[in-house]
């Protein structure tokens, strides 16, 4: 009787994998290739026909060999992403919302009012930007949160950066389209988004949440820079 792993293992010698995974390639490839055997068995072949068809589903060793690197490399990487940006970045995200709704909610209750800045010489009446300064502060927090989850999960220092500046992405999307588009259509579209409205909200919404991720996030990335440094 064939020793399928025996065999596997012996063609794939050279294959680059951490120890477990190259175990449970060989051995997931070892009984498939048994499997078929077993079935050929069933419908009345030979022994010696039966496993000379089984192997001849891998009609290349040394090809099937770089097919799999390449698959697991492929999965490791976007393991690695997934650990070093979309995890942490949505955790900023959403610690972000809910900050600023609890400040919301809170600020009424105790009478802590919002900052409303308004666009000087815009001929708006209306407050075009509100800012909630607690909610600022707490985002030196989540910006640190971000950097640190990220460069532990093995980020580079630009993967850190995206995900400590998570939260002000959709609202940096939202004003990179809008800024244009109210400048192209002018007086077609509403008076709420003229340039100087508009300008108000991206500092509001924006700069000055991104430079609060940045001063909490960006401390982080450094004190761990020096720790490799000097490990």
């Amino acid at each position: 009787m064939r020793d399928w792993e025996a065999l596997v293992r012996q063609q794939l010698a050279g294959l680059v994998l951490e120890a477990e995974e190259r175990r449970e390639v060989i051995a997931e490839l070892a009984a498939h290739l048994e499997e078929t055997f077993e079935g050929l068995r069933g419908e009345g072949l030979s022994e010696e026909a039966a496993e000379k068809r089984a192997l001849a589903q891998v009609q290349n060793w040394r090809s099937l060999r770089r097919k799999i690197q390449k698959a697991r490399r492929k999965e490791d990487a976007m393991t690695d992403r997934v650990k070093q940006v979309w995890l942490p970045g949505f955790l900023t995200l959403f610690l972000s919302v809910i900050l600023l709704m609890a400040n919301e909610v809170i600020g009424i209750k105790l009478g802590i009012n919002p900052l409303f800045v308004s666009a000087h010489g815009s001929g708006l009446k209306d407050p075009v930007a509100v800012i909630y300064v607690p909610w600022l502060v707490s985002l030196l927090l989540i910006g640190a949160i971000g950097a640190y989850l990220a460069l532990r999960a093995g980020a580079s220092q630009r993967a850190a950066l995206l995900s400590i500046m998570f939260p002000v992405l959709p609202q940096s999307i939202f004003f990179a389209i809008w800024i244009p588009v109210s400048l192209i259509l002018g007086d077609h579209i509403s008076h709420n988004t003229m340039p100087g409205g508009l300008l108000m909200g991206l500092i509001g919404w924006v700069v000055l949440p991104a430079v609060a991720l940045l001063a909490g996030g960006l401390p982080v990335q450094v004190l761990r820079a020096r720790r490799r440094a000097s490990a």
